[in-house]
């Protein structure tokens, strides 16, 4: 009887060593993803932080490229009407064009189509000579 006595003892303490271990592994391994999560999300973080420092130095450069009062609206219509801060064309800018709407001491203007900032030297489809 001794023998099954010791043979259950030494069982059980096999199997709670067993089980401590996976619980052990368990935890270090769910510790480690968690910090390999948390530095993804820091690094994310950190890139969209010099994004928006790219993007604000962009807007200090030419104001009349800065969106960020636009609604995601008007930027498709600005898109749909090919709009453009550097015409292609010589003598078709938003300048001389009946829809642009100049505003006084500021670098950019405003247009009759769209929402936002337009830039002087801009262009779109809609194009429209002024009729002097």
């Amino acid at each position: 009887m001794k023998e099954i006595k010791y043979a259950r003892r030494n069982f059980l303490q096999k199997y709670l060593k067993l089980v401590s271990l996976l619980a052990g592994s368990g935890v270090i391994l769910s510790l480690k993803s968690n910090t390999s999560v948390t530095n993804s999300n820091k690094t994310r973080a950190s890139k969209n932080q010099i994004a928006q420092k790219l993007v604000s130095q962009d807007d200090l450069k030419n104001p009349c490229d800065d969106l960020s009062k636009v609604s995601a609206e008007e930027i498709a219509k600005r898109k749909k009407l090919a709009y453009v801060s550097q015409s292609p064309v010589e003598n078709n800018q938003c300048a001389n064009c009946n829809l642009f709407i100049p505003a006084p001491e500021k670098p950019c203007g405003a247009c009759l189509l769209f929402k936002g900032p337009v830039s002087p030297e801009g262009h779109c489809t809609y194009w429209a000579p002024i009729n002097e």
